[in-house]
């Protein structure tokens, strides 16, 4: 439980670090960005991990939930692989974000670009139970597309 004392804890790792903002009052999460000394070259159809020279101390409990930002990727076609990747409250390196260029030319991406978005969401975690048989339900084993169209 978040309390008026549990704050995420950021520590700037190089010269040219954003601190995460939320951009708007309703924002659920907040902007990441690349932190480059140069442009940096996504060739197209290749993955490249992008540093935001920032660590963090995401309170236990939580996670840092990484998304694509949706105007980057519908508008530059660029693409988080791993959507969402999770920030565990007990890694404390440097924040990379992969993006996958599926644009059909080479982008150059800019220093400060916002690459991504965090979203800190509680984590649940249950005592695992092995057992012989599941219960049965409506939809059974059914698959990919098995409730409709």
């Amino acid at each position: 439980m978040l309390t008026s004392q549990t704050y995420l804890q950021i520590q700037i790792l190089r010269e040219g670090a954003l601190v995460p903002e939320y951009k708007t009052e309703g924002a659920a999460g907040m902007d990441l960005t690349a932190c480059l000394p140069e442009n940096l070259l996504l060739p197209k159809g290749e993955v490249v991990l992008v540093p935001t020279g920032l660590a963090m101390a995401i309170p236990e409990g939580y996670e840092g939930q990484i998304r694509p930002r949706s105007g980057f990727s519908t508008k530059q076609r660029i693409i988080m692989p791993n959507s969402p990747g999770t920030i565990d409250s007990d890694y404390r390196g440097e924040i990379l974000i992969p993006l996958l260029n599926l644009s059909g030319s080479d982008f150059l991406l800019e220093p400060g670009t916002r690459v991504a978005q965090m979203v800190i969401q509680a984590v649940v975690k249950f005592p695992i139970q092995v057992v012989p048989e599941l219960g049965s339900t409506e939809r059974g084993t059914g698959g990919f597309g098995s409730t409709g169209k």
